[in-house]
């Protein structure tokens, strides 16, 4: 069965370029050209990803992606003519799984799809493979986070994060293996990224707890280690 895909693009040429291409390539498309009208289709369940521009009329990108994450977990990729890093970190932060700056070339973009919609297959049981370290517990099936009982409060990109250095307890993980094993891919060669949802993780968890669950090995990179 065809995977579907929402197309959420002002800009009409591009949209009907980014249609094409992808038709091509074998996928169902669905384009709007305005914030609002993108937020109601994406909130379709025969939607499989969202391409979504940052400047849109009506709703911007940004909007739509805080509102769509309430109500869905459907993988969104957002373009942006910005390379500024605050906005792409706020993208990411609302919700995005990846972000791609334009121009880019269309097999980065097809190859990038890839990876979202392989993300988002469906995982095990939500019984299943909860992970722990200390009082802190991630469920991967509910996406749920809690130390000691209590729920932790986490965006989608800082539960991915945290999953990920959960899944490989007492290894150090480079900055550039985060970026590839959380992210997808390189960032390019800039991976401050990592370090900015460090601390978002560390204000949320270990300052809150006051506990040092996420270790920092100097020159290296990020490890979460069992309680000796």
């Amino acid at each position: 069965m065809k995977k579907t895909i929402l197309i959420i693009e002002d800009e009409q040429k591009i949209a009907r370029f980014l249609q094409l291409e992808l038709e091509h390539e074998g996928y169902a498309v669905k384009v709007a050209y305005d914030g609002l009208k993108g937020y109601e289709m994406a909130c379709e369940p025969d939607i499989d990803l969202v391409i979504l521009d940052l400047m849109l009329p009506g709703l911007s990108g940004i909007e739509v992606c805080r509102r769509l994450r309430k109500v869905s977990q459907v993988p969104v990729i957002m373009l942006t003519a910005k390379d500024d890093v605050s906005d792409k970190v706020m993208g990411l932060d609302m919700g995005a799984d990846d972000y791609l700056t334009k121009p880019f070339a269309i097999e980065e973009l097809l190859a990038r799809i890839r990876v979202a919609l392989k993300r988002s297959l469906p995982k095990t049981k939500p019984e299943e493979n909860v992970l722990s370290v200390g009082l802190l517990t991630l469920n991967p099936g509910t996406r749920v986070v809690k130390y000691d009982g209590h729920p932790v409060e986490l965006s989608k990109t800082e539960f991915d994060l945290l999953e990920y250095l959960l899944k490989n307890k007492n290894i150090v993980l480079t900055r550039d293996r985060l970026l590839e094993g959380v992210w997808g891919y390189q960032y390019g060669g800039n991976t401050n990224i990592t370090d900015v949802y460090i601390k978002y993780l560390r204000d949320k968890i270990d300052n809150r707890f006051h506990v040092s669950i996420i270790e920092t090995v100097r020159g290296v990179g990020y490890r979460i280690a069992d309680e000796q």
